[in-house]
């Protein structure tokens, strides 16, 4: 089953459900900032461990305390299901 972007629409509905993040460049996008490195480096293992079960990666960038993050599905073009599903896993980790 072919996985479908969602429209400009869904995308504006379903962003109003989920806390701090925001469209930057045609993906879901969140700056994140933490105590130190340590603890950056392991939320972003935690995270791993869930993108890695769910086969959807994200892009992040990290340095010292901050990680950024941007999620889209490269084989539907754009923002779909699966970076919402992956935005509310990482959420909750938090």
């Amino acid at each position: 089953m072919a996985i479908e972007k969602l429209s400009a629409e869904e995308i504006e509905r379903r962003l109003g459900e989920l806390e701090g993040w925001t469209v930057a460049d045609g993906k879901l996008h969140r700056d994140l900032q933490f105590a130190n490195f340590v603890d950056a480096f392991g939320f972003i293992a935690r995270v791993a461990l869930h993108a890695e079960a769910m086969n959807h990666h994200p892009e992040w960038f990290n340095v010292y305390n901050r990680v950024s993050i941007d999620l889209s599905t490269h084989d539907a073009g754009g923002i779909s299901r699966h970076d919402f599903e992956l935005a509310e896993k990482i959420n909750a980790l938090l």
